[in-house]
């Protein structure tokens, strides 16, 4: 159920009855009152959520980083032990 806005001041052009503006009141201070917040998670809904794994976004941007770490650690590893196109490549010695 929609509640408007209520102010103790009603505005020129607008039509309420004090009646009616008490009542919504009434009720919404009693909705608020009443409400009482549940002890513990709520299991059900977390299952669910994690059940339906991460986000796209959240996964591409993960496995991107670990692409570029895993390509960095590549190129080191192959400069350092001087393997395929990365190594010092040998002069023709009869230049």
């Amino acid at each position: 159920m929609k509640v408007p806005y209520v102010d103790n001041e009603p505005r020129e052009g607008e039509l309420s009855s004090p009646s009616e503006d008490d009542d919504v009141r009434r009720m919404v201070r009693g909705g608020v009152h009443a409400w009482q917040p549940r002890r513990g998670p709520d299991f059900s809904d977390l299952l669910l959520r994690t059940g339906a794994g991460p986000s796209p976004w959240a996964l591409y941007t993960a496995a991107s980083a670990a692409l570029v770490v895993i390509l960095l650690a590549a190129f080191l590893v192959g400069s350092y032990l001087q393997i395929g196109a990365l190594a010092p490549q040998p002069l023709p010695a009869n230049i």
